[in-house]
């Protein structure tokens, strides 16, 4: 399966919409484009898990790799991911712990930049 990417804005926001497979043949395509949107000014990203259907350790990589690059410009990185297949592979990896996760893009866009707790 292809991976799809499409942005758009909301607010203050860059949404960065995931469809598809998350591998280790689609994830450079995903880190390039997340380093795009860091390098062209996105502070506040969210990054939309809905159509996911598989995303697997080099996946996991890559949105590591986003929250600390937009963590080192002082920016704020949610996902959101209402799937419980995919929800399990962040709390096995604990990184449900590292992630600000939610259930919804309104969800992380009133969240994402403020002191409100993720829904997920």
């Amino acid at each position: 399966m292809e991976l799809s990417l499409s942005t758009y804005d909301s607010g203050d926001h860059t949404v960065l919409e995931v469809g598809g497979e998350v591998d280790v043949y689609t994830a450079p395509r995903l880190r390039e484009k997340l380093v795009e949107l860091v390098e062209t000014g996105a502070r506040h990203v969210v990054v939309d898990l809905s159509r996911v259907e598989f995303l697997d350790s080099t996946g996991l990589g890559v949105l590591v790799g986003a929250l600390k690059r937009l963590r080192a410009v002082n920016g704020t990185f949610g996902l959101v991911c209402a799937h419980e297949r995919l929800l399990k592979i962040f709390r096995i990896t604990a990184l449900d712990r590292v992630f600000s996760l939610y259930d919804s893009v309104a969800a992380a866009t009133a969240a994402v930049g403020s002191d409100a707790e993720p829904t997920a």
